[in-house]
């Protein structure tokens, strides 16, 4: 075995997920009952609740945190929000995320030094279309929902995207972009060592 394989095989792979429940401020998972609350967009569309579990899902290797859905707060709508971090060496941010549009918009990752370095976070939009950037599909549903009344065979799309940790020290936060079009509904922080 050479040393670079011997090295690869002694790696550690650990993954935190972050509780946005201080954070979330909009509401894009309704209910039959709940249409009329939805603001995934202008024209207050949402999705399906069931799209997400509540007890979270995995992507890639990378759990989630589940959200609350059916009506209540289930995910933050950027305003350049500071998310505060569990303080830990990461390698990767990973956000459970969909846009209104597709969206690229920088973000700020918050060191423990007092560090910020501007990163990108690209999303593709919530209507059925190809992961333009790269993304994972997280979820999909096969309906819209409208305030009053559910659109079958027109559904929408959760993405989940990386951005990278460049510096080997402590995250402490990650201010988000200012841009309403985008949603954030979970971050886990993965660290590879």
């Amino acid at each position: 075995m050479t040393e670079s394989a011997s090295t690869e095989a002694k790696r550690t792979h650990s993954v935190v997920t972050v509780d946005l429940t201080p954070y979330r401020n909009n509401i894009a998972l309704t209910t039959g009952k709940t249409l009329h609350r939805g603001m995934l967009n202008v024209w207050g569309n949402s999705l399906p609740a069931e799209v997400l579990p509540p007890d979270g899902l995995t992507v890639g290797g990378i759990p989630f945190r589940g959200v609350p859905g059916g009506g209540e707060p289930d995910n933050v709508r950027c305003a350049g929000q500071y998310l505060e971090l569990p303080r830990t060496t990461a390698d990767w941010l990973h956000l459970l995320a969909t846009a209104e549009r597709r969206c690229e918009e920088t973000a700020f990752v918050h060191y423990a030094s007092g560090a910020a370095d501007p990163e990108w976070v690209r999303v593709s939009d919530f209507l059925p279309a190809r992961a333009h950037f790269g993304e994972l599909l997280a979820a999909r549903s096969d309906a819209l929902h409208y305030p009053h009344h559910r659109q079958e065979n027109l559904g929408g799309r959760l993405w989940a995207v990386r951005v990278p940790v460049t510096r080997r020290e402590p995250v402490c936060g990650l201010r988000l972009p200012d841009n309403p079009a985008l949603h954030v509904f979970a971050v886990s922080l993965e660290c590879v060592r």
